[in-house]
């Protein structure tokens, strides 16, 4: 059982993930927020019922799972429906992300969480954060370059989240990833030991 938290983020296309598969390799456990999110959206997931009632059976696909393509599409058409999904959706990741949490066998937790600043309650949740950050427009790159999307649909994708210098403000640490990934694991072991004396420090504390 974890009793330190430490919330990850960063933009889309930043190195989210090659960052906590980092913290892992060290000794971390990883919660990922989106990794909860595809498994509620699964075919079968808790949360299709839910998402077929209030957005009908066209945004589950022959699979029974959320057609996540047809969903952003509704999302952006409908400013409304963001606010039904994320009703549906964020407090079943609550619940099944502070289980994790709470029964993670490590000495601290990655809680992995894309939009940490645009959720608003994750800070009260997290002793920590860490923001994995790059310039916007390596971002982009990076993007196209990985989903083979046009310019202008990742560029959408980033002004509906939270700005560079927004993630920045909240962050206690940052991981720069601007360039080769090498530069990334001497970062990554340095807050490792961090976290791991912070950790050891709360557990000696009693809190």
């Amino acid at each position: 059982m974890s009793g330190y938290i430490v919330g990850l983020t960063g933009g889309i296309g930043s190195g989210k993930s090659t960052v906590a598969d980092l913290f892992v390799a060290q000794g971390a456990a990883l919660v990922d927020t989106d990794a909860i999110a595809h498994e509620l959206t699964a075919p079968d997931g808790a949360a299709m019922p839910a998402l077929i009632a209030g957005f009908g059976a066209d945004i589950a696909d022959g699979a029974g799972a959320l057609d996540r393509a047809a969903m952003r599409r509704r999302v952006f058409a409908d400013p409304s429906a963001r606010g039904r999904l994320e009703a549906v959706l964020h407090p079943l990741i609550r619940r099944l992300s502070d289980e994790r949490c709470r029964d993670a066998a490590a000495p601290y937790v990655i809680l992995a969480v894309p939009l940490l600043v645009e959720s608003g309650n994750y800070r009260q949740r997290c002793d920590r954060i860490v923001v994995v950050d790059c310039p916007e427009s390596l971002q982009i790159e990076r993007v196209m370059a990985r989903n083979g999307m046009a310019r202008e649909d990742v560029a959408a994708i980033m002004a509906a989240q939270a700005s560079r210098a927004q993630r920045l403000a909240v962050a206690d640490d940052v991981v720069l990833n601007d360039g080769e990934t090498t530069k990334i694991y001497p970062q990554v072991l340095a807050l490792h030991q961090k976290y791991l004396r912070l950790s050891a420090e709360k557990v000696k504390a009693g809190c």
